[in-house]
């Protein structure tokens, strides 16, 4: 039966990539749902020989790290995108309450089961996001009850695992009487449980001592680094893409262009497939240190000029467009980019707001200016918005984005707050250039006005 699932799943291998419920549904697979085949009653029979071939592959496949990460990963095109949580358990992107076409139309529909609901409830749930937790465990506890009865050796929750953690969600959030409802839809099935008919008998003394808080509006966990969400939410709908032309100057303030057919697909390929072996989780600067964080979610490698001649005469291309010295030590190494399941990079300066960052160690000043290629297409997401500028861009294939990171008086142009929206279908890929301002006097020269 699991296999016959898997080969249904995999008709179209492109759209385990594409999709991302898809590909959060196959790190689910590879993570847990696998074992627990293996380790099952119904597989005695094979069990050495499943044993050793599973444990021949298990340190290849995703952990649990991943796995939340991918749970994540949907809760954010969930917010980013107004997506609805039942309509994506079904298999439709559509926002919440519109009735226009969808955001996204995968080549095949996929659904998500009531475990895999759970478990994206869970990860919400086991941070204290009962915002995140409430919508998806109601999701898979109305899953579980239509297939209740029904035993799935792949799954891990069950019917009163999701009532258990969605009550208490409930409680949490301060509706006492619908985590009163559910607390005994859950003693239904466990009569026996002595935790949760202790919690019955708590939740009916606080509504009828009156002194149960009255249900709060949920809210979405606030974001220490997004002050400027509603902003960065509304440029990275796809209906507010820039559809830019050839060569056209995106903006005069900031000065963002952009360059149609920068690189060819072949060596788009190339560049991926150098960076490939050496890609890691992507760290930002955190005071004098770098560190890995919620806010950026993808994998990156860096390339020097002399890893390959593509990577040569792509600098080369870099160097004759922006007229600008890219001789170590006035650049950085091309960092390539991978933001796969719901990667993104929340709002940013690409240059240093302080003296102590790691990025003056390369004593060539601050980072003058940046130049980023998209190496691939994505079919939804993924736009670069500008917050305070209020415009997007795009992913256009093969193309270059350019702007500014200083004014000419060295000062960092606040309006380069950009942030690279989650993809929401496909596999992203981009290639950075970070300019920094020595070497660049005369090729850039300060103006009469200082405060330019």
């Amino acid at each position: 039966r699991f296999y016959e699932k898997v080969q249904a799943l995999h008709q179209d291998p492109k759209a385990s990539v594409d999709n991302p419920l898809l590909a959060f549904s196959l790190i689910k697979r590879l993570h847990s749902d696998w074992p627990n085949v293996i380790y099952s009653d119904e597989a005695t029979e094979n069990t050495q020989a499943l044993h050793a071939s599973f444990k021949e592959v298990e340190q290849e496949l995703p952990g649990a790290e991943d796995l939340d990460g991918a749970a994540r990963a949907l809760m954010r095109l969930q917010d980013v995108y107004a997506l609805s949580v039942k309509g994506m358990a079904n298999g439709v992107f559509q926002r919440a309450g519109a009735n226009g076409p969808p955001l996204y139309s995968p080549r095949r529909r996929f659904f998500l089961s009531a475990d895999d609901c759970f478990h994206v409830g869970k990860v919400a749930y086991d941070t204290g996001d009962y915002y995140h937790s409430i919508a998806w465990l109601e999701e898979a506890v109305g899953l579980f009850r239509l297939s209740y009865g029904s035993w799935n050796p792949e799954d891990r929750s069950s019917l009163e695992d999701a009532l258990d953690h969605l009550a208490f969600s409930y409680f949490m959030a301060g509706n006492i009487s619908h985590a009163l409802s559910l607390s005994r839809e859950f003693l239904h099935y466990d009569p026996s449980n002595q935790r949760v008919a202790r919690n019955v008998v708590k939740y009916e003394k606080l509504l009828e001592m009156g002194t149960a808080v009255s249900a709060r509006p949920l809210r979405r966990p606030n974001g220490t680094r997004l002050q400027s969400r509603d902003a960065y939410e509304e440029l990275a709908t796809p209906y507010l893409l820039l559809q830019p032309a050839k060569k056209e100057m995106v903006r005069i303030q900031p000065y963002v262009a952009l360059y149609h057919d920068f690189i060819s697909d072949d060596e788009a390929e190339t560049i991926k497939g150098l960076a490939g072996p050496w890609l890691q989780r992507s760290v930002v600067a955190s005071g004098e240190k770098q560190q890995k964080a919620e806010y950026r979610i993808s994998k990156s490698a860096w390339l020097k000029d002399t890893a390959d001649p593509v990577v040569r005469a792509l600098e080369q291309r870099i160097a004759a467009v922006t007229g600008l010295d890219l001789r170590p030590p006035y650049a950085e190494y091309l960092q390539v980019v991978n933001y796969g399941l719901g990667g993104h990079y929340e709002p940013h300066f690409d240059h240093a707001t302080s003296r102590k960052s790691p990025l003056y160690r390369m004593k060539s000043g601050n980072r003058i200016a940046t130049v980023m290629i998209y190496l691939s297409t994505v079919e939804a997401g993924g736009s670069t918005a500008f917050i305070y500028a209020n415009f997007s861009v795009p992913v256009v294939k093969n193309a270059a984005l350019f702007w500014w990171n200083l004014r000419r008086n060295g000062d960092g142009d606040g309006d380069t707050l950009h942030a690279g929206c989650p993809v929401l279908a496909g596999d992203k890929w981009v290639a950075n250039k970070w300019i920094h301002e020595h070497g660049q006097e005369f090729r850039r020269p300060c103006s009469v006005d200082p405060q330019d």
